[in-house]
């Protein structure tokens, strides 16, 4: 799925795909293609597994 924007996780790279789940849009970095899941999402579909959040910027 074409979008434009920044990643509404890392606010930083451009964004690339829109969460299947929760329609965050998501960098490459912070995108689960296999599973359409922006990294936070993946996380919660994963359990046991934390997403990586040092360089999330949401207030």
């Amino acid at each position: 799925m074409s979008v434009s924007g920044l990643c509404q996780i890392c606010e930083s790279r451009p964004a690339q795909d829109r969460c299947d789940n929760c329609g965050t849009l998501a960098c490459e970095q912070h995108y689960e293609r296999d599973l359409g899941l922006c990294a936070d999402c993946a996380a919660q579909a994963r359990p046991g597994e934390q997403p990586d959040d040092t360089d999330i910027h949401r207030f």
